[in-house]
């Protein structure tokens, strides 16, 4: 017989507050689910259930073998704003940081051919990248570059921003740009990087770049998690 649904009510409220008051680690590291259920006197199945209500809220987020935690503020992203990921995350007091991890020429899918609009099974350059916000990883992108545009690109440093690589090394700048937003789960590589488990939900967002001669050059397929991001668009 389970436990009153009430249970669950006190659980989510006294950690709710809790986290309010900043009642935690400085880390943001909730106690153990051990000792939660012992503080809460329940099993470990209703406090799961609990936690799990708070992490669809947002308030918490788990990864994988180091336990719970708060989850810090969401990063604001305007896809209107041309503004890259490190002056985005500066804008807002944030820190920011980029992992490379790894980047090779590869025969593309369909799916990125088709948003490159270049022939089926062609080459492309794939950079992949692991993006954090003071320090927690938020991000996993695959970039997929038109390597007619992007001579000796591997060459550079692609921890820093491509924007800014594009435009010092190449000059090419932005031009028209296509988002396509889903929410999704994460797939083995995304949720590995980011340190959840496999099948998290995440925010999808494929972003395709034309350059200012109106040639398609690059696209994006972002993972972002989906505690991290709050879209804020306005348009006149």
């Amino acid at each position: 017989m389970s436990e009153p649904q009430t249970t669950l009510a006190v659980i989510c409220k006294a950690l709710s507050e809790s986290i309010a008051a900043g009642a935690f680690s400085a880390e943001g590291r909730l106690p153990s689910e051990r000792a939660l259920s012992e503080q809460f006197s329940t099993t470990r199945i209703t406090l799961r259930e609990a936690l799990g209500h708070l992490e669809a809220q947002g308030l918490i987020y788990r990864e994988v073998r180091r336990g719970w935690f708060v989850s810090p503020p969401r990063i604001i992203y305007n896809p209107l704003q041309r503004s890259h990921f490190h002056a985005m995350a500066k804008e807002q007091g944030r820190s920011a940081q980029t992992e490379v991890i790894d980047a090779r020429h590869r025969v593309a899918s369909d799916t990125v051919c088709q948003k490159l609009l270049l022939p089926p099974a062609s080459d492309v350059i794939c950079i992949r990248r692991l993006r954090y916000i003071d320090k927690r990883p938020v991000l996993y992108v695959e970039h997929y570059l038109n390597p007619l545009y992007f001579n000796d690109i591997l060459d550079a440093d692609l921890t820093s921003s491509l924007t800014d690589l594009y435009a010092s090394r190449y000059d090419i700048h932005y031009g028209r740009v296509r988002f396509d937003m889903v929410p999704t789960l994460l797939t083995n590589e995304a949720s590995h990087a980011l340190k959840v488990a496999s099948g998290s939900p995440a925010l999808f967002i494929t972003r395709t770049n034309r350059d200012q001669h109106d040639r398609v050059i690059d696209c994006d397929l972002e993972y972002w998690r989906y505690d991290a991001l709050h879209i804020d668009v306005e348009v006149n």
